[in-house]
């Protein structure tokens, strides 16, 4: 019963903690900030510029929107949680389209992220002042207002990276049962956005392995923060049989990667390779922070490792580590246009950085005396912040709208034509990825279209389309598994007449059948 009521007391006391009048200001600043960049790219037409963007978006639709909706349809390569907290939302049509239903959990998260950073950090540095500093460097960096103005994970995953760190500081100062299941919830939450989630756990545990005076608390959280990755194991070899289909499957990266390798093409700078690994990320960084918040990072790092503030750098530092380990060991690729090939991708991986480099620039913030702290705060802030108002375009909007130019383009053309030519109940059979954007543009329900999750009607209909291709309609690129089918088929008699192709330069070509009808049985 003491144990109890102290951890009652000690939840109580962080809940007040949470919802003072600071955090709630903080709350309703963050929930400005993140309005008024979401109305911003709203009104360009920016939501849905990353080809990941209109991919969590339509995942999330056919869980719900489906011939065979269910949780299937929620995929193996990407984690599920992002696509979660989208169905609420996701079937109101005009949210859909426009993308608004995968940019508002975004904008939540980017929300929360800032204000447990600042919980955390004024936790740690004992000061508001640097609990500010380091929730506006976050919450005003252009790279990351874009990214939480659209269907991406990065916001959700700083809102469950900072979550982890305040209840782990929580922890250590309470010894209480409720920050355990806080962090272990939180932990889930991170292993169920991104795979460096997965790779905190073991660390996390281990710190509960110090710092628990009671190793029962360690162990059950240790439990518990593994039921995030048992789950989505347990989910592809239920509908895969295959638990680790998310890594080596058909669709997944590795796969991807080595299809492209036995076709020649280059392998990704950094492939085996640490030292350009690291140079790559951290040039990424740089044009995602900018070099005067690197720069002061670096130097509150150093006076926060000082005075032995050595958790919270760990924790964070741990999601940018794993990027590194990545593009060396797994093939993943990222670009930057300062290195070969000059060119964008990925940069979008190095604000995994931004918490840890927001954290340790507010230390320098808490270095100072109490009197000058708010005034150096404000200082800070608006010193780095305001060179971005004046300087070049975010780098993460930037290598969205170069790599989107032809997907945007042959997107809307193929939405606009369907939209006007697709009667309802047609039916259209498609390729789900980058084609699924044609039946948003058209506003076409994805209930109407077949493709390679509604199985075993869509292998039916590739393999033997004269026998089990019913739909009116085929939406291809040239060359694929539905252009193959459509093509086959005219051979057995079923014809499809080829009724729009779409060529734009850096595309391949994009082909709207649609069936024709014999007069004769």
């Amino acid at each position: 019963m003491p144990a109890l009521k102290s951890s009652a007391s000690s939840l109580r006391s962080s809940s007040k903690e949470l919802a003072g009048g600071g955090q709630l200001l903080l709350a309703l600043l963050l929930t400005a900030i993140s309005a008024t960049a979401l109305w911003w790219c709203a009104a360009r037409g920016y939501m849905l510029y990353y080809g990941d963007a209109e991919a969590h978006l339509n995942i999330a639709r056919r869980v719900l929107d489906s011939r065979t909706p269910g949780p299937e349809q929620l995929g193996t390569v990407w984690l599920p949680l992002p696509h979660m907290l989208m169905l609420p939302l996701v079937l109101r049509d005009d949210w859909w389209r426009n993308g608004l239903a995968g940019a508002i959990p975004s904008a939540a998260g980017f929300i929360a992220a800032g204000s447990f950073l600042f919980a955390a950090t004024r936790r740690i540095y004992a000061s508001t002042a640097a609990g500010l500093t380091a929730a506006l460097l976050f919450a005003l960096n252009p790279n990351m207002l874009y990214l939480q103005s659209t269907p991406m994970t990065e916001a959700g995953f700083a809102a469950s990276l900072g979550a982890l760190l305040w209840a782990t500081l929580w922890f250590r100062d309470s010894q209480s049962g409720w920050a355990m299941l806080a962090a272990a919830a939180a932990s889930n939450a991170a292993s169920l956005t991104r795979y460096e989630g997965w790779f905190l756990i073991p660390f996390v545990a281990l710190y509960f392995l110090l710092t628990a005076r009671r190793k029962s608390h360690a162990l059950l959280c240790v439990i518990l923060a593994a039921l995030g990755p048992l789950a989505w194991l347990a989910h592809n070899q239920y509908y895969y049989s295959n638990a680790l289909e998310f890594y080596d499957g058909d669709y997944s990266a590795q796969a991807i990667y080595a299809r492209q390798i036995a076709a020649g093409v280059a392998r990704y700078p950094g492939d085996h390779n640490w030292r350009q690994a690291v140079e790559y990320y951290f040039a990424a960084i740089r044009l995602t922070a900018g070099w005067p918040l690197a720069a002061l990072a670096a130097a509150g790092a150093a006076a926060a490792l000082i005075k032995k503030i050595w958790w919270p750098l760990l924790l964070l530092a741990l999601p940018p580590v794993f990027y590194v380990w990545s593009i060396h060991s797994s093939g993943t690729p990222l670009y930057v246009p300062t290195l070969w090939p000059n060119s964008w991708y990925n940069t979008r991986y190095a604000l995994a950085a931004l918490p840890l480099a927001a954290l340790a620039a507010a230390a320098v913030v808490a270095a100072l005396p109490v009197k000058v702290q708010a005034a150096a705060a404000v200082v800070i802030v608006l010193g780095i912040s305001i060179p971005w108002v004046f300087g070049e375009a975010p780098v993460c909007w930037k290598e969205s709208a170069q790599n989107s130019v032809a997907r945007r383009e042959w997107t809307g053309e193929a939405g606009a034509y369907l939209a006007a030519n697709y009667q309802p109940g047609d039916g259209i059979i498609y390729s789900f990825g980058d084609l699924a954007g044609v039946l948003r543009a058209a506003g076409i329900p994805l209930r109407e279209g077949l493709h390679q999750s509604n199985r075993p009607a869509w292998d039916a209909a590739v393999l033997r389309p004269d026998l089990f291709l019913r739909e009116q309609w085929a939406l291809a690129v040239a060359g694929d598994k539905v252009s193959e089918a459509v093509l086959s088929a005219g051979g057995r008699g079923l014809h499809f007449q080829l009724k729009k192709r779409i060529m734009v330069e850096g595309s391949p070509a994009i082909e709207i059948y649609q069936r024709q009808w014999s007069r004769f049985p």
